[in-house]
């Protein structure tokens, strides 16, 4: 079996499967009344906590490209990162079906007066966005710097996603904070070559 043959009918159906076995099990403690005192706020939290797993594994794939030359690890990203919209999804409607009984004029109290749901509310848009224009016509549409550009707004993303996660968290607690470490160190990652490509030009010219 070639190395395409592998990823394409082995490791992407894996992908699949793990992403997806979060949601499995949410459902298995719903069906079985599972969900602690306070279902809506278990939920909220749970398939927040996966978004933000899931979007940090997406943003890994370069990194990791860029430090093992495993090349084939790209193209993993996209399904990635429409898996990790997909939870942020799940995790916002838990919040105005659950939470908020789709009460608009409270959820928008809530968007322009607590600033971790203003920024949470950020990271969506910024996402939808993304996964709008995820698709290969899109590049060609918008042209590949102008989507390179866009799509380099998922760091955006995560930055505020991280600042919503520590900030909705009451108190000193450290799973926030190791989240935020995690996004930092793939950041320096990613960021290094592309200062390292911008001075290498300057000198040149």
């Amino acid at each position: 079996m070639t190395p395409n043959n592998r990823i394409r009918w082995i490791a992407k159906p894996a992908v699949w499967v793990l992403c997806l076995a979060p949601l499995g099990v949410l459902v298995w403690r719903i069906v079985n009344q599972d969900l602690t005192a306070n279902p809506a706020e278990f939920m909220n939290r749970y398939l927040g906590e996966w978004a933000l797993r899931i979007l940090w594994l997406a943003l890994a794939v370069t990194p990791l490209r860029i430090i093992t030359s495993w090349n084939q690890a790209i193209r993993f990203r996209r399904l990635l990162g429409l898996f990790a919209f997909f939870y942020v999804t799940l995790h916002v409607s838990s919040y105005v079906v659950a939470d908020q009984y789709f009460d608009w004029l409270a959820i928008w109290n809530d968007i322009i007066k607590r600033t971790y749901i203003t920024l949470g509310m950020g990271a969506l848009v910024i996402l939808v966005a993304l996964a709008l224009t995820s698709w290969g016509a899109m590049v060609k549409r918008l042209g590949g710097k102008n989507w390179i550009r866009l799509h380099r707004g998922v760091y955006i993303a995560g930055v505020c996603a991280a600042i919503h996660f520590i900030m909705m968290r009451k108190g000193f607690q450290i799973e926030p904070l190791i989240y935020a470490g995690i996004l930092a160190a793939l950041l320096a990652t990613r960021l290094g070559p592309i200062l390292k490509k911008r001075q290498a030009q300057k000198l040149r010219t």
